[in-house]
């Protein structure tokens, strides 16, 4: 998992609440469990105007030109502010997946998903939620701003504005740490190989039955 500390990246709005994970990234494409390849596919439905399917070159697809990640000022985001109960629905891993693919590694919102909420961390993704009257100063600044950009620092627990005004937000200590030296649920466990082993060892010598062949 990609280790995360400061991001300073252009902010995306998604002006609508109740996005659920099939909106994120609709069924047809959860086959694959590559954990890479979904950023094409994020927002399917909204961001072209044909069924997106698996296999499709989406290079030839039709786009809606009015959807906001097609719009010139929006590309290379990294920042996706949005509004109350973000990725809700089912709990498909698939959804923070494919954000992530896609290039966003900030999620800002009034309120998530619980479900939605835990995978963004156990994915390289940091879900920050902030006041409703806060996010409403955001896609504020956002729409009257091209260009506009956030600094987020995660060591310091801060968003820090263009205008130098800076926002504090709060991240459940033990994930933060994870975010910060790129550990998911995997790199956890390795971080105990040793004892894992030596366990291991001893097992086979009070119990061998439960090792042959």
């Amino acid at each position: 998992m990609k280790a995360f500390n400061t991001l300073n990246g252009i902010v995306a709005p998604l002006d609508r609440a109740n996005v659920d994970t099939d909106a994120i990234i609709p069924k047809q494409f959860l086959k694959s469990i590559k954990r890479s390849g979904f950023g094409p596919n994020l927002f399917d439905e909204w961001r072209y105007l044909d069924e997106g399917q698996p296999d499709a070159d989406n290079s030839k697809r039709p786009i809606n030109k009015d959807f906001i990640l097609n719009q010139d000022r929006y590309q290379g985001a990294s920042i996706l502010i949005a509004r109350d109960n973000f990725g809700c629905g089912s709990s498909r891993e698939h959804a923070p997946w494919a954000l992530e693919d896609y290039g966003f590694r900030v999620i800002i919102a009034p309120s998530f998903a619980d479900i939605f909420f835990n995978n963004c961390f156990k994915n390289g993704l940091l879900p920050i939620v902030l006041a409703e009257s806060t996010v409403d100063e955001l896609f504020t600044e956002v729409d009257v701003n091209e260009g506009y950009k956030l600094t987020v620092n995660l060591q310091e627990q801060v968003i820090e504005k263009p205008n130098g005004n800076s926002i504090a937000f709060e991240v459940d200590p033990f994930r933060k740490h994870c975010l910060i030296n790129g550990l998911d649920d995997i790199g956890l466990t390795l971080h105990h190989v040793e004892d894992i082993r030596s366990y291991e060892e001893k097992r086979k010598k009070e119990a061998p039955w439960l090792f042959s062949s």
